[in-house]
């Protein structure tokens, strides 16, 4: 099996593990390209929101979704040139870089996630939060793209799954928090 056809394999697996979450959308797929989706309202205002998206981001994340599970620990330093971040003892990930910050409302951050960082695709991850009549509306868009052998598109339903269970655990955290309940 060629190497692309198995960093395919390996991301469809990912995908497949995923656990269902928020409504989600692909908006666009092409060979060389995606863009996905995914919203979810939370009972909390947008400046407890932002505090538990930046703040909180070891307790949310899915940790079949980091390079070191349980061993490591998330960050993100909500600064531009800021660092979304993995360390676990020398093991260290730069998953992102923070490119935009407006709080409460906007975090924007760089990079390919995953597998798409060793493939060399370059990704638009923003977090948008706008306070509704319920809470606080969150939106998830990412965006990817860049030079690949693989076809994209293919692997847009994947991705879309992935955003939708990272943002289903920030909503999750959320609505403990706003129920009073203990932190994850």
């Amino acid at each position: 099996m060629s190497r692309s056809r198995r960093r395919v394999s390996w991301i469809v697996l990912l995908g497949t593990l995923a656990a269902a979450a928020a409504p989600a959308a692909v908006v666009t797929a092409t060979p060389a390209g995606l863009v996905v989706e995914n919203a979810e309202v939370v009972p909390l205002d947008p400046a407890a929101a932002w505090a538990g998206l930046v703040g909180d981001v070891d307790r949310w994340w899915p940790r079949d979704h980091t390079w070191w599970g349980a061993d490591s620990r998330l960050s993100i330093d909500a600064s531009a040139g800021g660092c979304f971040c993995e360390v676990a003892g020398a093991r260290q990930a730069r998953h992102m870089e923070v490119a935009f910050v407006d709080p409460p409302g906007h975090l924007r951050m760089l990079g390919g996630l995953g597998p798409f960082q060793g493939m060399g695709l370059h990704g638009v991850l923003d977090w948008r939060l706008e306070p509704v009549e319920e809470g606080t509306r969150i939106t998830l868009r990412y965006q990817v793209g860049g030079f690949t052998t693989d076809d994209l598109s293919q692997l847009a339903a994947v991705v879309d799954r992935v955003q939708a269970q990272q943002l289903g655990g920030l909503a999750a955290h959320l609505r403990s928090q706003a129920a009073g309940g203990a932190r994850p």
